[in-house]
């Protein structure tokens, strides 16, 4: 999409906040509402400081994830104002805000100091933001029915929002590749991270999260967040989840990748792949997210079936004793906006086959869901399985021979249409 066309999303999407907030402040008795961006608290003991990414509802409106100490103000028909903190600084440069239409819906304002403005006739006040913040900032701190209120207008995306994450999206995809070709190469993990960030141009500190890149068995660990500097003696796969961070918005994208000789795990990987994009494809208004998630368990026992790593029981069997949440333990994924694991997901807490789960709801259009089926072969799981009463019917030859492989994640980022669904991992796809 050409810039402008971008940036006049951009004013349609602030016009909806406004009436969307507004909504939210009437319901609650509210006439106006002022917004911390939040900043980075210091390390205990130490004068530096943590990364620092921005509050969700501030990054709603405005996209500035790396601004700390600013100030939004949010009032029934009146322009909002927003005060950028920018310090008189020979320690540390203020960013440049460029000019764009957004502006001409928001006043913007300097500031020299970080603490909140002084408000000309707020009326009935609501602050939100970091308690540590605004606990002395005058006004009704935090309100949990209005913040439920603003969390829910975050499930929804404007096509501005859709169009960031599509961007988000291809600037991932672009770092994947280059992981890719460091990987074929012989890299080491810390080496794939650097092309990763290379490819996407984008700091690791401002990254909507760690990078997780797992070599061989790191693989294994869901969250896996060291890199290794020495390549391995014998690659045998790459798991990689990154994504990029685009005017606010997260990509969050995971792929796996089968060394030169790794034959079996390959077949794993095109088998987990083919079941991904059927559970995409299940993407569509109405349905039931949980639905989605049992469908996955449903297609890993039918992998753990065909590929031999269980035999004996049927498809349901496998399912109903809990091997299949062995090999794949957590949720199928989740909301994705400002924040990875976006707000208001778990309107109903997830079910007991599911506590893992992020997300409860029954999808809408606007919505934006993950969809990453993950099958790994994870000790601290796997061994108190063989040694139980379900051992006979686990493969040990071949789950001996994969272990080291680590497991296998693939993850795309799906919009729910008005009929159905758009995989914006995927916008080539046929």
């Amino acid at each position: 999409m050409p810039h402008d066309a971008l940036l006049s999303l951009q004013t349609d999407h602030l016009n909806e906040l406004q009436g969307r907030y507004e909504s939210a402040m009437a319901e609650h008795g509210y006439d106006s509402l002022l917004i911390a961006s939040g900043a980075a608290p210091y390390r205990y003991g130490d004068d530096q400081a943590w990364h620092f990414q921005g509050y969700g509802p501030f990054l709603h409106w405005t996209g500035l994830a790396g601004r700390e100490h600013c100030w939004l103000w949010i009032r029934a028909g009146h322009r909002p104002v927003l005060w950028l903190f920018e310090p008189v600084d020979f320690w540390h440069a203020n960013p440049v805000l460029p000019e764009e239409p957004w502006q001409a819906f928001i006043e913007v304002r300097s500031s020299a100091s970080p603490r909140a403005p002084l408000l000309d006739d707020p009326g009935s006040l609501a602050v939100i933001g970091d308690p540590a913040l605004i606990s002395n900032v005058p006004g009704d701190a935090n309100p949990d029915d209005l913040l439920r209120d603003l969390d829910e207008t975050r499930v929804r995306k404007t096509p501005y929002e859709i169009e960031c994450l599509a961007q988000a999206n291809r600037l991932a995809l672009a770092g994947h590749a280059a992981a890719r070709e460091a990987f074929l190469a012989g890299e080491s993990e810390f080496s794939i991270n650097l092309a990763y960030q290379q490819a996407t141009r984008q700091r690791e500190a401002e990254a909507p999260y760690h990078s997780i890149i797992g070599l061989n068995e790191h693989a294994g660990t869901l969250h896996y967040q060291y890199y290794d500097t020495q390549p391995p003696g014998h690659p045998r796969s790459l798991l990689i989840d990154a994504g990029v961070r685009y005017r606010g918005y997260c990509s969050d994208i995971t792929r796996t990748l089968a060394g030169p000789d790794e034959s079996h795990f390959a077949a794993l990987i095109h088998g987990l792949e083919r079941l991904q994009l059927r559970l995409c494809d299940m993407v569509a208004p109405g349905v039931d997210y949980i639905e989605i998630h049992r469908k996955a368990h449903q297609g890993v026992a039918a992998l753990l079936s065909a590929t031999g790593l269980v035999s004996g029981l049927d498809d349901e069997a496998i399912v109903d004793k809990g091997i299949t949440r062995v090999f794949f333990p957590h949720g199928i994924g989740h909301c994705l906006g400002v924040q990875v694991h976006d707000v208001a997901g778990k309107p109903t807490p997830p079910p007991e086959d599911a506590p893992f789960l992020r997300l409860t709801r029954r999808l809408e259009p606007g919505m934006v869901v993950t969809i990453e089926p993950g099958f790994y072969f994870i000790p601290s799981l796997l061994d108190p399985l063989m040694e139980g009463e379900l051992g006979p019917y686990l493969n040990r030859e071949l789950i001996g021979r994969l272990r080291g492989c680590g497991g296998i994640r693939i993850e795309d980022n799906v919009v729910v249409t008005a009929t159905g669904s758009q995989n914006l991992t995927r916008q080539d796809r046929a």
